[in-house]
C-alpha cells in the first residue's frame, strides 16, 4: 500500500529574494478539501506559471531524498518531506515507474498526472544551491503534477491506488529524456505532440521543436533572480 503525505503552505517571502513563494509546505492538521485547482489552504504566489488546472497538485518522491543528501550533504529542506514545495509526498512511485495519463484515487478524489515538473530558480533560493534547478533537471529527479478530474477530501495518511493506465509507455523518465537530453529526436517528439493527454504546453514544447528544429532556452527559467 503506498500511502501519501500531503503538505500545503502559504505564500511568504523567498530568502534572498523580493519575491513571494509557496514553495515552503507543512503537513496539514485535518482533512482537506481538494478542488480543480489544488488543496484548500494552498498558496501559488506566481500564478503565471505555478498552479492552474494542469498544475493542481505536486507530487515529489520522498525517495529521491537520499540521493539528494547524499550529494548536498543534510540540508535543512532534505530532511523533512516539502522541501521541494510537493504537495504529495510517497516512496514507491518515481518518474520511472509512473506515466503520463496515469489515475490515481486519493481519499474521495480522482487525480491524473497531467505532466512533469519544470524545475524553476526558486529552488536555488529554497536550497541556498546557486544550481540546484538545474541540477533537478540534469538528474530527471523532478516530479510532476497532477489534475483533479473528481474533486473530494483527502487527508495525510490516505492510501494513493492506481485505477488506470491511459498511456503506461509514456513513462514520466522517457519524457524526460525526450525533452532534456536527447532533445531533437524526431520520433520521440511527434510522439509526444500527439499525446493528447499530456498538458498542453508539454505538447506546444514538441511542437515547436519539431516546425523550427531548435531547443527553447531553459536559462531565465533556471537561473533567473526576479
Amino acid at each position: 500500500m503506498i500511502t501519501a503525505t500531503l503538505l500545503t503552505g502559504r505564500a511568504s517571502p523567498l530568502p534572498g529574494s523580493g519575491a513571494l513563494s509557496g514553495i515552503v509546505k507543512t503537513p496539514p492538521d485535518r482533512p482537506l478539501a481538494l478542488g480543480r485547482e489544488g488543496l484548500e489552504g494552498d498558496e501559488q504566489a506566481d500564478r503565471r506559471v505555478h498552479g492552474g488546472i494542469e498544475k493542481a497538485m505536486h507530487h515529489y518522491p520522498f525517495d529521491h531524498y537520499a540521493a539528494w543528501r547524499n550529494e548536498l550533504g543534510p540540508l535543512p529542506p532534505l530532511l523533512t518531506p516539502g522541501g521541494f514545495g510537493e504537495n504529495i509526498s510517497t516512496t514507491s512511485l518515481t518518474e520511472s515507474t509512473v506515466a503520463v495519463g496515469d489515475v490515481f484515487r486519493l481519499g474521495t478524489a480522482i487525480l491524473q498526472v497531467s505532466q512533469g515538473r519544470q524545475p524553476c530558480w526558486k529552488l536555488n533560493r529554497r536550497f541556498d544551491v546557486p544550481d540546484m534547478a538545474r541540477l533537478v533537471q540534469q538528474t530527471g529527479r523532478t516530479g510532476w503534477y497532477y489534475r483533479v478530474l473528481q474533486p473530494g477530501v483527502v487527508r495525510s495518511g490516505d492510501r494513493l491506488e492506481l485505477i488506470d493506465r491511459t498511456a503506461p509507455d509514456w513513462t514520466l523518465r522517457r519524457l524526460w529524456q525526450a525533452l532534456y537530453v536527447d532533445r531533437l529526436n524526431l520520433r520521440e517528439l511527434a510522439g509526444i505532440a500527439a499525446l493528447d493527454v499530456l498538458a498542453e504546453g508539454w505538447r506546444k514544447y514538441a511542437v515547436r521543436r519539431l516546425e523550427s528544429g531548435r531547443v527553447e532556452d531553459w536559462s531565465n527559467r533556471l537561473d533567473g533572480t526576479a
